[in-house]
């Protein structure tokens, strides 16, 4: 976006950081200066392609390509008519056609290609859907609803937030300034030493910064975004939780589960009794994925001894005995 520059002016980024490209329905973008100088009369031709333009349809470029911008606007247009849903076809093939069109002629518009027979193809949709167009266009949920003013409510907020940080901008430097003229009058008209009263000013003015961050830093939130307040505050008094007797605290107890075979190794003699070197190592997926070749090693172990010295006749000798 820094290399963009204006076709018409040639200024770029570098040269004007407040530069503002603007686009229209063709496309062709150009700095907000050009825009006001070739369209003070409210309309115009497009300095490249030459197609008449209104003033009012100019609006700034988002992305870095203009092509994308038009096709952009080219989709909004479109879709405020060709505004069906998937419930308002009778198979699953009907719509996927339905939208496969609406790309087609998002795609053509976008592209230059049979502008005019595909204005006509949009033009007779009009006629021939306009109850369904009206209908779907009335049938916004409440979800979309409360979302266009969840997105309006956190504009204002940013706005708010803008202008404070302007407004404290604003008094920090006048503050600066009087800090500088008060050091100014006091190095004309005081007899001390200038270097003493600049050293004064100093210690001054770092004591009010450690203040102010002081202040800023114990200031804390009294409430939750609902409105609940919270915190030590005189008007709220509190019960005390009461003690409940729940008994002995918790402790592990390992579980000791019976084998009926031979002793499987730990999971540090895995290598040095050269069980690994019969497994592949995991890839570098798998260990990502959390897989250890040496975990699943030791358990195929563990699956192989158990039960190999198992008696069940033993077995139900002692459960008769219990």
């Amino acid at each position: 976006m820094d290399d963009q520059a204006c076709p018409r002016c040639k200024t770029t980024k570098y040269r004007n950081p407040s530069l503002k490209m603007m686009v229209n329905v063709c496309g062709h973008a150009l700095c907000e200066s050009c825009v006001d100088l070739l369209f003070l009369k409210g309309s115009g031709s497009c300095p490249e392609c030459k197609i008449p333009l209104r003033r009012a349809n100019f609006r700034i470029q988002m992305f870095e390509d203009p092509m994308v911008e038009k096709e952009v606007n080219i989709r909004k247009r479109i879709l405020r008519d060709y505004n069906k849903r998937e419930e308002d076809f009778a198979t699953l093939r009907e719509y996927n056609d339905y939208l496969e069109e609406i790309e087609h002629i998002i795609y053509n518009l976008a592209n230059n290609i049979d502008v005019v027979e595909t204005n006509k193809r949009i033009e007779q949709y009009k006629k021939d859907n306009k109850d369904q167009i009206v209908k779907s266009k009335s049938k916004l949920g409440r979800s979309e609803y409360e979302l266009e003013e969840m997105l309006e409510l956190e504009k204002q907020k940013d706005e708010e937030r803008r202008i404070e940080l302007v407004r404290q901008e604003a008094e920090a430097k006048k503050k600066k300034i009087r800090e500088k003229e008060a050091l100014i009058d006091e190095l004309m008209f005081s007899e001390g030493n200038a270097s003493s009263i600049v050293k004064s000013f100093a210690t001054a003015i770092k004591s009010s910064k450690k203040e102010a961050n002081k202040s800023s830093s114990t200031m804390r939130a009294t409430q939750f975004s609902t409105g609940i307040k919270f915190g030590s505050q005189s008007d709220q008094s509190y019960l005390s939780v009461p003690k409940i007797e729940e008994g002995p605290l918790y402790t592990y107890t390992p579980i000791r589960q019976p084998n009926d075979g031979p002793t499987p190794p730990s999971l540090r003699e895995l290598q040095s009794r050269g069980y690994v070197s019969n497994i592949r190592n995991e890839s570098l997926a798998e260990r990502a994925g959390g897989f250890k070749a040496h975990v699943a090693c030791l358990r195929a172990l563990q699956e192989a001894m158990a039960g190999l010295y198992h008696n069940p006749s033993q077995r139900q000798t002692e459960f008769n005995d219990v």
